[in-house]
C-alpha cells in the first residue's frame, strides 16, 4: 500500500509541473502574437501615412504658379452668409510648407453654393456597375464625388450624391439586331447579350418554330431586351 500511495504522489507531481510548463508557453505565446499584432499595425500605419503624403504632393506639386494651385492647397476666406447664386471675389493665401511660384496671396472668384450644389461637371464622382441600367423605373445609386481642384464652394468638397444608373461594356444596339433578324433562330442574339439560359432554348427548339425569332426581334428593336449584366447600348 505504501508503494501505492508513493507512485500516485509522484504522479501527481508529474501531472503538476506538466500543466505548469503548459500554462507558462501559452503566456510566452500570447506575449508573442500580442508583439507581432502590434508590429503588423504599426507596419500597416505606415503606408496610410505615405499615402496621404503623396496625395498632398499630387494636389500640391512644388515650381507651379500659385493661382493655378488645387483648392486644397489655398486658404480661402469664403462668405457662407453670401446670396446663392451671385459671384463674389475672396481672398486666398496658399497654405503653409506649400513651394510655388508668384504671389502667395491674390484674389479669386466664386460662385455661392455648397459643393453638393454645383454641376455635374464640376465634380467627378466614382462610377459603379453594380446596377441594372435597363430596369423600369431606372436605378439610381450612391457614391462619392469631389469638386474640380479649379472651383471654390462652401462645405466639404467631397460629397454624397445619387445617380442614374448608366454604364455600359459595350454591347451595341445595331449589332444585337442585326444577330436577331438574321441569326435569331438560333440564339445568336441571345447569345451575343449573355443570357445563355435562352439562347440555348432558341438554338434547339429553331427559335421557338419562328415564333419567338419574331418576339426578339421586335422586343430588341424596342430596346426592351438589354445585356444581361444589366449595362446600356452604346
Amino acid at each position: 500500500m505504501n508503494i501505492v500511495r508513493i507512485n500516485s504522489r509522484n504522479v501527481i507531481f508529474v501531472l503538476l509541473a506538466i500543466l505548469s510548463t503548459t500554462l507558462q508557453q501559452a503566456h510566452m505565446g500570447h506575449e508573442s502574437a500580442s508583439k507581432y499584432v502590434q508590429k503588423e499595425a504599426n507596419e500597416n500605419s505606415t503606408p496610410a501615412y505615405s499615402s496621404i503624403k503623396e496625395e498632398n504632393v499630387r494636389l500640391c506639386p512644388s515650381g507651379v504658379a500659385c493661382t493655378e494651385l488645387h483648392s486644397n492647397c489655398l486658404k480661402c476666406n469664403l462668405n457662407p452668409d453670401c446670396e446663392y447664386g451671385n459671384e463674389y471675389i475672396t481672398n486666398c493665401s496658399v497654405r503653409e510648407n506649400v513651394d510655388c511660384i508668384g504671389i502667395h496671396s491674390f484674389q479669386k472668384k466664386y460662385i455661392c453654393r455648397y459643393c453638393y450644389q454645383t454641376e455635374h461637371w464640376e465634380h467627378e464622382c466614382h462610377q459603379k456597375n453594380s446596377c441594372n441600367s435597363v430596369s423600369s423605373p431606372r436605378q439610381y445609386y450612391r457614391t462619392n464625388c469631389t469638386v474640380n481642384g479649379d472651383i471654390l464652394c462652401l462645405g466639404r468638397r467631397t460629397f454624397m450624391k445619387n445617380l442614374l444608373c448608366n454604364w455600359t461594356v459595350g454591347y451595341r444596339w445595331s449589332t444585337a439586331l442585326i444577330l436577331s433578324i438574321t441569326l435569331g433562330g438560333f440564339g445568336a442574339d441571345r447569345f451575343y447579350l449573355g443570357h445563355w439560359q435562352e439562347g440555348i432554348g432558341k438554338l434547339f427548339s429553331f427559335g421557338g418554330f419562328g415564333v419567338w425569332t419574331l418576339i426578339d426581334v421586335m422586343l430588341i428593336s424596342m430596346r426592351y431586351i438589354g445585356p444581361a449584366d444589366g449595362s446600356l447600348y452604346i
